[in-house]
């Protein structure tokens, strides 16, 4: 885990995978935990986990309003 989590919304990133998003939610799971691969008996929870925090990525980024980042409102406005 020797590298960051990377910025996944517009401007700073274009085409954003689901497994860009993915590969985020099991890094900041992993860093959380303090374990890289979870033992047997802890493997069903760990998954959840990226599972939920990987939907509420996309949430977050499907939701987010970016201003002044050159994108055009269907009222015209930036």
């Amino acid at each position: 885990m020797c590298r960051s989590i990377k910025t996944l919304r517009p401007p700073a990133t274009t085409d954003v995978s689901d497994e860009d998003i993915r590969a985020a939610a099991l890094q900041y799971v992993r860093k959380v935990s303090g374990f890289r691969a979870p033992a047997a008996h802890n493997r069903a929870v760990f998954e959840e986990a990226v599972a939920a925090v990987t939907a509420a990525t996309q949430h977050l980024l499907d939701h987010l309003e970016v201003r002044g980042a050159g994108q055009t409102r269907s009222n015209g406005s930036a």
